[in-house]
């Protein structure tokens, strides 16, 4: 059994741990919120472009001005762009992340990972350092955006993708990333952003039913402008989501520390009366030892 300074110094240090992991509940909690408002404000604007971007682009031809982010080409080369954190502390946020990347690589893309034409940019240091200490093919690293993630910082690396596709250096952009749901739910997601997806029918009426736009003042004038902003708005989409669901995975995370840390205070805490209550046992016997000695 350990000694009462043995155990009085882990109930200090489980304490102290507890103190800061509930101060960094607290702090996660508070940054949630933000991010949670402005990924709840977005989501309608950004589904509802998305939806009228795919529609759109179902009616547009190859000739089109402007078709370029639409044309399906075979993926010889490909782009995965991986979202993570600057910071750990936050469950197995990070790890999802670059399990579905790797598994992306090896079974979706193995043919052209083998070939070595499957490329990455990563945005948040976690993934960053991950893929740069084994040695894979980074392209590109934007780390610093979640330090002041707005739309211009989204739409600069926005424009980088869609001038590689126009370039034809990819074929294909796909971003991996945490989708945020609730505080303590967050759903990872792959998600096609370039070429553009063709809407997917839903039902019957869908199959049959076409959405039919009165285009003004032009068809390609609005094709020119509108796919580039809804592209920046969907990338911009996907960086809040994963910015909230960051905070709400700390957050949990920080949260279920503090119980077990409590927790373990509680079996310190028994097991510290445990060892005081040994040891006044002890010197109790000592003392009657001593007095029948004297009485001999």
């Amino acid at each position: 059994m350990p000694s009462l300074k043995e155990v009085r110094t882990r109930i200090a240090s489980v304490k102290s741990t507890q103190q800061i992991t509930s101060a960094m509940k607290m702090v996660a909690a508070s940054k949630l919120r933000r991010a949670q408002n402005a990924i709840l404000q977005m989501r309608p604007y950004a589904a509802k472009l998305k939806e009228i971007l795919q529609n759109l682009s179902a009616s547009l031809d190859t000739t089109d001005d402007g078709s370029i982010f639409t044309v399906q080409r075979e993926p010889e080369r490909v782009l995965l762009i991986a979202v993570s954190s600057n910071r750990g502390l936050c469950g197995a946020f990070n790890a999802n992340v670059i399990k579905m990347t790797n598994k992306t690589m090896s079974e979706k893309y193995n043919i052209q990972h083998k070939s070595d034409r499957v490329a990455l940019m990563t945005i948040g240091k976690k993934v960053t350092e991950y893929y740069r200490k084994r040695k894979y093919k980074v392209i590109e690293s934007h780390d610093e955006i979640f330090d002041r993630l707005n739309f211009e910082n989204a739409a600069q690396i926005a424009e980088k993708l869609m001038d590689l596709f126009a370039k034809k250096e990819f074929d294909r952009v796909e971003i991996i990333y945490n989708q945020f749901k609730n505080a303590a739910t967050q759903k990872l997601i792959m998600e096609q952003f370039l070429p553009v997806l063709p809407p997917e029918p839903k039902g019957l009426e869908a199959t049959t039913a076409k959405v039919d736009y009165i285009f003004q003042p032009s068809k390609e004038e609005i094709v020119r402008d509108l796919i580039p902003k809804s592209l920046k708005i969907q990338f911009y989409k996907s960086l809040l989501d994963s910015f909230a669901a960051e905070h709400g995975a700390r957050m949990t995370a920080m949260h279920q520390a503090t119980d077990n840390a409590h927790e373990l205070l509680k079996e310190l805490s028994l097991q510290y009366n445990k060892a005081r209550q040994a040891t006044i046992t002890k010197e109790l016997l000592e003392i009657v030892a001593g007095a029948e000695a004297l009485k001999g």
